[in-house]
C-alpha cells in the first residue's frame, strides 16, 4: 500500500482499489504480465481472459523524449528498449467501450468455450512455479529475504514467461530491477532483450 496508494490517490479513481500483494490473480486467471485485463461481467462470468491491456502511449512517449540527466544508464537503456515494445491502446479501449456499451451482445464478449480455449489449461510446472513463488512471498515477508531467493529462482525456472514473478523478485534485491549477480542470473534488459522487445507483449487478439 506504501508503494501503490500514492498512485491510487493521483488517480482519484470512483471504484475501489485492490492491491494484490500476494499475486492471487496470477494463480487463479494464469496472469504472466502487467497491465492485464480480465473482463467478468455482471453476473461474474469472465468473457475475456487474461489479456494485455494496454495503456496510453502519451504518458511513456512524454517521458522517453524527457529523459532528465544524469539518470542511471540502466535504467536509460530500460527505457530505450520500452520506446521499442508494441502497443495497440486504441485498439483494446476501442473493444472495451464497445463491451460496456453493449455487453452481451459486444462482439468482442467471448463464449465460455472461447474463454476456455484461449485460457488453456494449467501445467504442473505453472502450479508448482506458483507454489514455490507464495513459499518465497512468505519468507521474504517475515524477514526471510536470503531464503526466499531459491524458490524465488525456483519458479522462474519452472515458469519462465511469467514476467510478475521476475520482475517482483528483481524488485526485492534492485528497485530498478537491474543485475544482482549474486542474487539471480538474469534481469530486466537482459531478459527483454533476449525476446525481443517487439515481443514483450503478446499480439492482442480481437
Amino acid at each position: 500500500m506504501d508503494a501503490a496508494g500514492p498512485w491510487i490517490d493521483a488517480a482519484n479513481p470512483e471504484h475501489p482499489s485492490l492491491i494484490d500483494q500476494a499475486h492471487i490473480l496470477d494463480e487463479l486467471f494464469g496472469v504472466v504480465n502487467v497491465p492485464t485485463g480480465i473482463w467478468i461481467d455482471e453476473d461474474g462470468v469472465v468473457v475475456r481472459p487474461p489479456e494485455t491491456a494496454f495503456p496510453l502511449k502519451r504518458g511513456m512517449e512524454k517521458l522517453l523524449r524527457t529523459l532528465p540527466e544524469g539518470l542511471d544508464p540502466y535504467l536509460v537503456d530500460v527505457l530505450v528498449e520500452v520506446k521499442k515494445v508494441k502497443y495497440k491502446p486504441d485498439k483494446y479501449i476501442g473493444a472495451l467501450k464497445d463491451w460496456v456499451d453493449k455487453g452481451r451482445d459486444s462482439r468482442f464478449a467471448l463464449s465460455p468455450e472461447e474463454v476456455t480455449s484461449r485460457t488453456g489449461s494449467r501445467s504442473m510446472e505453472a502450479s508448482t512455479a506458483a507454489a514455490h513463488f507464495e513459499i518465497g512471498q512468505h519468507l521474504h515477508r517475515n524477514g526471510n529475504a536470503a531464503d526466499a531467493i531459491g524458490h524465488f529462482r525456483k519458479a522462474h525456472e519452472l515458469q519462465p514467461e511469467n514476467w510478475t514473478y521476475k520482475r517482483q523478485a528483481w524488485t526485492f534485491v534492485n528497485p530498478m530491477q537491474g543485475p544482482t549477480i549474486e542474487h539471480y542470473d538474469t534481469d530486466f534488459l537482459s531478459e527483454v532483450r533476449k525476446v525481443g522487445a517487439e515481443n514483450y507483449y503478446p499480439a492482442l487478439e480481437m
